[in-house]
């Protein structure tokens, strides 16, 4: 998103109720790609490029698609649209109702290419012969929509400013072609917005060649057009190699079955018999396209680049991305998907960007684990750890832990998993509770039960699977601090700790309200709000249940206590209770209470889907627990779970049409914000899996009905 668009959206939208004026949102529309780039097309038919995270190339900024029948251009966002999903695939079908014909368009992006082919049933009183599909395309090679250039050919157009140069082409050449200037100052102070493409102004013949801005008349064969744009960076691929290739996607993909076959081999292929197929098949559509090719994921698209309303989303942060991938780990097998390559890549990532204390950064660039823009790097700079986010640390070690006993083998994950111990250890005080430090929503400081739970996770998956590890695993002891106070048998010492945190626990149960408290605020009060983040306690008792009972950890039984049972039992229902909220629209959980973030005029907190999706996942995961003691309670639990569930799933009223699951939610049902987020994709796949393989006995009499 360049600047001139931010401030045309702003002129558009401010003072409106529900959106932030100067984003390019994503509620609406669907995306593709699945290997690098991510291209939006939306509900309008608009292509845009927001995969600049995962690949270092910006691409299209903006465009507008019409249809032109002698000197009349029908804009195709002017029309009836309807859009879907191709089966299984990302590609994407969007059908425009004209008054000179109907328009079938099919969008596909394959690696660094995009391709749109469009097909036009015209009425009966326009001549084919006169018909032209209209292409207008605003590319910022390198960021830039300054300083560019471009080069013509016959059937191309290559736009650039110093490493990237970007193609259009089309199969049937062009008719017609010419570039214009972008939004000029006056038009920029100008109070109304500027629609855009001009007409063209013969006066200025340098906007021809001096800008990112093309317009092209391609001519429609048999009634076909297909388009194509190319991201390439000149030091990796040559002016030739890229219209070499944009000729062989041509050749290889024309019609409809050839674009929808190759969109196929782009994603996991998902078994007939899963559960819940259609959200199972939509989640990892969303997880492979906020991927990069290295295995980490953006947490969403990122509609906000200016950080005029958030701090941005098109970044790679550990605790979504370590949760992300621990979700996936659990899940592949249940729902019978072969996820082993995600599953190396993601773990040699979290190797490769450990920091030398043993901690992860708050967040890096997707595309090669490059430090990126935040504001909670304590650890990198001088001065206290208070902006230090622990519990990404404990997350992706209880990923590593659990890939480690999965037979996942990447260099140098031991060595990791040593470093990473020493330092949970360095940030665990000696009441058994974490530090202060920033909490999961990045909005204060504390010490939060949320890190807590991270760190018993961490601890109890250590210290179920890490046999044979030890502090010879690292290339230098001395350079690792903590290092030299960790024992010899550092599995028996990671089950130790966990039974520190585990103990400490108990300083966080606030009896008057029957859960634990958000948390210890740095002056040492208690913040006994409700805060789903506490969820995760759940999940944290099941891995610390699963080191087993007695005084060394290695007995017969769980190792949760029924006390403490209790207390989770509580904690789960009055969290879920608490923050609950239904309007006619829309049902799900508030983030946590008090919670006042991107609200506008609304007077309640909004309803997040990771917080709904987490609820879902804590009853099922307190019902697993329950249900291995043969606890009647397991099945109220599952009862939620699957009421929680359902706000999350296809035809929920979280769930877009798109199959997205936004971040977060208006009232009145207008989705807000990172659209679609990763992190409750994963969640709603996992909490799938889990009701299906480990809660069979408790079957969904809805879907028995079906």
């Amino acid at each position: 998103m360049q600047l001139r668009d931010a401030l045309d959206d702003y002129k558009r939208h401010a003072g409106d109720g529900t959106r932030f004026p100067g984003e390019r949102r994503t509620v609406s529309g669907r995306f593709s790609g699945g290997d690098g780039r991510l291209v939006h097309v939306g509900d309008d038919g608009e292509l845009r490029d927001f995969g600049y995270p995962l690949t270092g190339q910006t691409g299209l900024v903006r465009s507008r698609i019409g249809l032109a029948v002698g000197d009349e251009v029908t804009w195709l966002d002017e029309a009836d649209t309807t859009q879907r999903y191709v089966g299984d695939t990302a590609l994407i079908e969007t059908t425009h109702e004209t008054a000179r014909g109907t328009v079938a368009r099919h969008d596909v992006t394959l690696g660094d290419a995009h391709l749109t082919r469009a097909s036009v049933d015209l009425s009966d009183d326009a001549d084919p012969d006169d018909a032209s599909l209209v292409v207008y395309a605003r590319f910022a090679p390198d960021g830039r929509d300054d300083r560019v250039g471009q080069l013509r050919f016959d059937d191309a157009v290559e736009v650039y400013h110093a490493d990237e140069h970007d193609f259009l082409a089309s199969a049937t050449g062009f008719s017609d072609l010419r570039g214009q200037l972008p939004t000029t100052f006056p038009e920029l102070l100008d109070d109304d917005p500027t629609e855009l493409p001009r007409d063209r102004d013969g006066d200025r013949y340098e906007e021809e060649r001096l800008s990112g801005e093309v317009i092209a008349d391609v001519p429609f064969e048999d009634g076909v057009a297909t388009v194509a744009t190319l991201l390439t960076d000149r030091n990796e691929t040559d002016r030739e190699a890229a219209r070499d290739r944009l000729d062989a996607l041509f050749s290889d993909l024309d019609g409809v079955d050839a674009l929808t076959d190759a969109a196929a081999d782009a994603l996991p292929s998902v078994p007939e018999s899963a559960p819940a197929r259609d959200s199972v098949v939509a989640d990892l559509r969303v997880l492979s396209l906020l991927s990069a090719p290295s295995g980490l994921r953006i947490a969403g698209p990122d509609f906000d680049p200016y950080y005029e309303h958030s701090g941005g989303y098109g970044y790679t942060w550990f605790r979504d991305d370590a949760e992300i991938s621990g979700f996936l780990l659990g899940a592949a097998d249940a729902v019978g998907v072969d996820l082993d390559d995600w599953h190396a890549r993601s773990a040699r990532m979290y190797v490769d960007t450990q920091r030398p204390d043993g901690s992860w950064p708050h967040r890096v660039w997707p595309r090669d684990g490059a430090l990126a823009p935040g504001w909670a790097n304590a650890r990198i700079e001088d001065g206290p750890d208070l902006d230090y986010q622990a519990d990404q640390t404990g997350s992706v070690v209880a990923y590593l832990s659990q890939a480690r006993a999965a037979g996942v083998s990447v260099d140098g994950l031991d060595r990791t998993l040593v470093a990473a111990l020493a330092g949970l250890d360095r940030t665990l005080e000696i009441d058994g509770r974490p530090v202060v430090c920033q909490n999961a929503w990045e909005d204060s400081a504390g010490r939060f039960t949320h890190t807590a739970a991270t760190f018993l996770e961490a601890y109890s998956e250590l210290g179920r699977h890490g046999e044979g590890l030890a502090v010879d695993a690292l290339d230098d002891p001395d350079a690792v601090p903590g290092a030299e106070s960790l024992p010899d048998d550092l599995a028996a010492h990671a089950r130790d700790q966990a039974r520190e945190v585990y103990a400490a626990l108990d300083d966080l149960w606030v009896p008057e309200r029957g859960c634990y408290a958000l948390r210890e605020t740095p002056d040492g009060g208690i913040d006994d709000r409700i805060d789903s983040s506490t969820l995760a306690l759940a999940a944290a008792h099941r891995s610390f249940d699963a080191l087993g009972g007695g005084a060394t950890g290695s007995g017969e039984g769980g190792a949760v206590d029924e006390e403490r049972l209790d207390r989770l039992v509580s904690h789960v229902e009055t969290v879920v209770d608490g923050l609950y909220h239904e309007t006619d629209a829309i049902t799900g959980l508030i983030r946590y209470e008090g919670d006042g973030w991107r609200r506008t005029g609304q007077d309640s907190e909004k309803v997040w889907t990771v917080s709904t999706a987490w609820g879902a996942n804590a009853c099922a995961e307190l019902a697993a627990l329950l249900a291995a003691r043969d606890d009647p309670r397991a099945a109220e639990m599952v009862e939620r779970a699957r009421d929680l569930l359902s706000h999350v799933s296809p035809g929920g009223s979280l769930c877009e049409p798109t199959t997205y699951l936004p971040e977060q939610f208006f009232d009145d049902g207008t989705p807000d914000s990172a659209t679609p987020l990763g992190w409750p994709h994963a969640i709603r796949l996992a909490t799938v899996a889990l009701l299906d393989d480990e809660l069979p006995q408790f079957a969904d009499p809805a879907a028995a009905d079906d």
